[in-house]
C-alpha cells in the first residue's frame, strides 16, 4: 500500500489534482446535509479544504495556484455573463432605487470595515478576510488577495491568512443574515400583511377589455400605442364571435373584447385606455389556450438560429408577414413583454398566437430547434475570459495611489462577463449557454476555487479560532454582518417606505446570501424577495469585487 501513501503525499500533479478532487468530492457530499433546514452547498467544500489542511495534506504551492485561480476565472466570468442580460435593466424603475439602496449597505459596511482597521490592531488583510465572510463573498475575497498580491507578490502567507478569516467569519455571516431578516420582519409586521393581498410579481399580466373609450374608437392599435402612457401587446379582438389576430394597422372598434398583455401596474392606465375589464381571470394556471378559439391556436417557439441573435424583434415582421401575434417572450424565465426594438436572443421562448400553419412558418424562421442549443458555446468562454484577463493586466493610474491599479483575474473577467451578456447579442456574437451548463461552469469553478482557498488556510485555523485573537475575530465577524444590515434595512423601511419583501430581498442579495433568501421567502407570499435579490445581485457583485481591490490598494 505504500503506492497509496505516496500517491497522496507526494506533491505532484497527480495529487494536486486528487487531493483536490478529494476535497471537492466529500465537500459537495456534506453540503447536501441539511441541519435546521439549512444545507452550504458547495460552500462545504470550504471548510472540508480546512479539514484536509489542519489534517496535514500538502499540494504543490504552485499548482495549487494555479488550479485555485483557474477555478476563479471560470466562476467569476461565468458569473458576470448570467448576471449579464439583467445588469443594466436592473436601474430602470424601482430597481434603481433597490440598487441605490444596495449600494448604501456596502458603503455603511466599507465605512464599518475602515473604522474598525483605525481602531484596533488588526491588519487590514485579516479584516478584509473577516468583511468577506461576513458578506458571505469569494468572489470578493479572491480580488482582494489579488490585490495584496499586486502589492506584496512575496507575501502569500498573509493571502493565506484571509482565507482563514473569511472562514471564521462566514458562518456568522450566514446566520447573522437570518437573524437580520427576523427582525425585520418583527419591525414591519404589519406592513407585510397588508401587502401579501395584493402580491403579483409577475412582469406580464393578462386582462380582457371591452372599448368603449371613444378617444380611442376608428384608431390604429399603432396610433394608439405611441399615445399610451405605457407598454402593452393586443393578443386577440372579438367582435360578434369572431376573433381577429390584430397587427399595427388593425382599427379599434367600439364593443369589441381585447386581450391585452401589460405588467400589472399598468392595468388601470389601460382601463382607462380601453374601457372597463371584463371579469374574467386570463392569469390562472391551467388555462387551456388552444381551446378558447377554434380557428387559433398558441404555441411556444424558441429562438435557435444564430443569424436571429441580437436582431430587433420588429425587423423580423412577423406579425404582418404570417398573420400571428407575438404575446409574450420568456428569456431565462422571466416573461418579457414583446416590442418591436427588443432584441431577440439564443434561447428565448415566444409565446405566437396564430393558425398553425402561420404558425409553423415563423419557426421555420426562428429556428425552433432544442438540441442546438443543447451544445455549450465554449468559444465565446475563452474568448471573453482571454480578453478580461488582459482587461485586468491593464494598469489604471488613480491620482493619489502610489502605484497603478490592476482589476486583476478577478475584476477583469466579470466585467468582460457582464458586458458579453449584455450585449453579444446586440453585436450578433453568440454568448448563449444553456442553464445547466451556465450552472455547471460556476459551480465547476467555485468548487475548485474553495476547495484550494480551504486547503491552503487550514494548517492553522483551529489553532487561530480556538484563541483569544479567534474570539476577537468572531465578534468582529458577528458585528459586520448584522448592524450595517439593520442599519440599512430601517433606512429603506422607515425613510423609503420600502415594504418588507423587497426590503429583504435586497439586503440578501446586497449580501449574496442564498440561504437567508429562502428563509424569507418562506416568510412572505409569492417570490417578492427573490425579484429584488436578483435585482440588487449584478451590480451587488461587481462592486464588492472592485471595491475590495480598491480599499487594499488604496488602505494598506
Amino acid at each position: 500500500m505504500n503506492w497509496l501513501k505516496e500517491l497522496i503525499t507526494t506533491p505532484d500533479f497527480t495529487q494536486a489534482v486528487l487531493v483536490m478532487s478529494l476535497i471537492c468530492g466529500v465537500g459537495l457530499a456534506l453540503g447536501k446535509i441539511r441541519i435546521f433546514g439549512v444545507s452550504l452547498g458547495a460552500t462545504f467544500v470550504f471548510f472540508a479544504g480546512i479539514l484536509a489542511g489542519h489534517l496535514g495534506l500538502v499540494v504543490n504551492p504552485d499548482m495549487l495556484t494555479v488550479l485555485q485561480n483557474f477555478g476563479l476565472i471560470i466562476f467569476i466570468y461565468a458569473l458576470g455573463v448570467q448576471v449579464g442580460p439583467g445588469f443594466f435593466s436592473s436601474f430602470k424603475k424601482g430597481g434603481f432605487k433597490l440598487n441605490m439602496l444596495a449600494t448604501l449597505l456596502m458603503l455603511v459596511g466599507t465605512l464599518m470595515l475602515l473604522i474598525l482597521h483605525w481602531t484596533t490592531n488588526l491588519g487590514l488583510p485579516n479584516l478584509m478576510g473577516l468583511f468577506s465572510g461576513a458578506v458571505t463573498n469569494t468572489p470578493m475575497l479572491g480580488s482582494a488577495q489579488q490585490a495584496l498580491l499586486q502589492v506584496y507578490p512575496e507575501n502569500a502567507s498573509q493571502a493565506n491568512d484571509m482565507a482563514m478569516a473569511c472562514a471564521v467569519g462566514y458562518p456568522f455571516g450566514l446566520v447573522g443574515m437570518v437573524i437580520c431578516v427576523a427582525i425585520i420582519q418583527k419591525m414591519t409586521a404589519g406592513k407585510t400583511n397588508r401587502r401579501r393581498a395584493n402580491h403579483n410579481s409577475d412582469n406580464t399580466f393578462i386582462t380582457e377589455y371591452v372599448v368603449s373609450n371613444a378617444g380611442i374608437i376608428g384608431k390604429s392599435i399603432q396610433e394608439i400605442r405611441s399615445n399610451a402612457k405605457c407598454q402593452f401587446v393586443i393578443s386577440r379582438i372579438w367582435k360578434d364571435g369572431k376573433v381577429i389576430i390584430p397587427t399595427g394597422e388593425t382599427v379599434i372598434e367600439e364593443n369589441e373584447h381585447i386581450l391585452v398583455i401589460s405588467g400589472k401596474s399598468d392595468v388601470q392606465k389601460l382601463t382607462e385606455l380601453f374601457g372597463p375589464q371584463e371579469n374574467v381571470d386570463w392569469n390562472k394556471k391551467g388555462i387551456d389556450w388552444n381551446a378558447i378559439d377554434n380557428q387559433l391556436i398558441s404555441r411556444k417557439i424558441l429562438v435557435t438560429k444564430p443569424g436571429i441573435n441580437g436582431t430587433k424583434l420588429g425587423d423580423l415582421r412577423l406579425r404582418n408577414s404570417f398573420g400571428i401575434n407575438i404575446t409574450r417572450v420568456n428569456r431565462a424565465g422571466i416573461d418579457l413583454l414583446p416590442s418591436r426594438s427588443l432584441r431577440l436572443q439564443l434561447g428565448d421562448r415566444l409565446t405566437i398566437v396564430g393558425e398553425a400553419r402561420s404558425i409553423e412558418n415563423a419557426a421555420q424562421i426562428l429556428g425552433n430547434e432544442a438540441k442546438q442549443l443543447r451544445t455549450p458555446n465554449l468559444t465565446s468562454v475563452f474568448i471573453g475570459i482571454v480578453v478580461g484577463l488582459i482587461l485586468g493586466s491593464i494598469p489604471f493610474a488613480i491620482p493619489g495611489m502610489s502605484m497603478p491599479v490592476k482589476l486583476g483575474i478577478a475584476g477583469g473577467p466579470i466585467i468582460i462577463g457582464i458586458i458579453m451578456g449584455a450585449f453579444g447579442p446586440r453585436l450578433h456574437f453568440a454568448t448563449y449557454i444553456s442553464q445547466s451548463a451556465s450552472l455547471m461552469l460556476r459551480q465547476l469553478g467555485l468548487t475548485i476555487y474553495l476547495a484550494g482557498l480551504g486547503l491552503s488556510a487550514g494548517a492553522r485555523f483551529f489553532e487561530t479560532v480556538f484563541s483569544a485573537e479567534g474570539l476577537k475575530w468572531v465578534a468582529i465577524s458577528c458585528a459586520l454582518a448584522i448592524v450595517p444590515v439593520l442599519i440599512v434595512g430601517f433606512i429603506a423601511s422607515k425613510m423609503f417606505k420600502t415594504d418588507y419583501a423587497k426590503n429583504v430581498g435586497m439586503l440578501c442579495g446586497s449580501m449574496a446570501n442564498p440561504i437567508a433568501l429562502n428563509y424569507a421567502n418562506s416568510t412572505t407570499e409569492g417570490d417578492e424577495p427573490a425579484v429584488a435579490y436578483a435585482t440588487v445581485y449584478p451590480i451587488s457583485i461587481f462592486l464588492r469585487v472592485i471595491s475590495a481591490q480598491i480599499i487594499m490598494l488604496a488602505f494598506l
